[in-house]
């Protein structure tokens, strides 16, 4: 993502959000169309802010649609969460977490306490379900 240039102050964030959401709907594709022509500093700031939720940030980044538990459980989170990290599931005794750390996301399996491998890229979802399913 690109960050050049100053970051809007969040009454701009709020209404460049309010705007997106209005144009877009429920309609995942056409958030991500108008994600992808924001400036950077607006782009960064929305995916890690309280005016979208993880769901969002999830679809935007890795255009995948999960199960519907997941689903729910990424909309019922702020995008903010997902500095922290946000358990998208649990598959045997292994947690899948997604995050997003200095503006990269990132899907992190973990056995509940310490990470076991971290997976970058468009095809970090699926070949977290990999290296899972090759655990077991």
């Amino acid at each position: 993502m690109d960050s050049d240039g100053p970051a809007p102050s969040f009454t701009e964030l709020v209404r460049i959000a309010d705007c997106l959401l209005e144009e877009s709907g429920e309609d995942e594709d056409a958030l991500v169309r108008r994600l992808q022509v924001l400036p950077g500093p607006v782009l960064s700031e929305l995916l890690v802010s309280d005016l979208l939720n993880a769901w969002q940030v999830f679809y935007y980044f890795f255009r995948n649609a999960p199960d519907e538990l997941v689903r729910e459980r990424l909309e019922l989170e702020p995008a903010s969460s997902l500095e922290h990290g946000v358990e998208i599931d649990e598959i045997e005794l292994l947690n899948r977490v997604f995050r997003i750390k200095k503006g990269i996301p990132e899907i992190v399996v973990t056995d509940g306490k310490e990470p076991l491998k971290t997976f970058f890229g468009p095809s970090a979802v699926d070949d977290s379900l990999s290296y899972i399913e090759s655990t077991l």
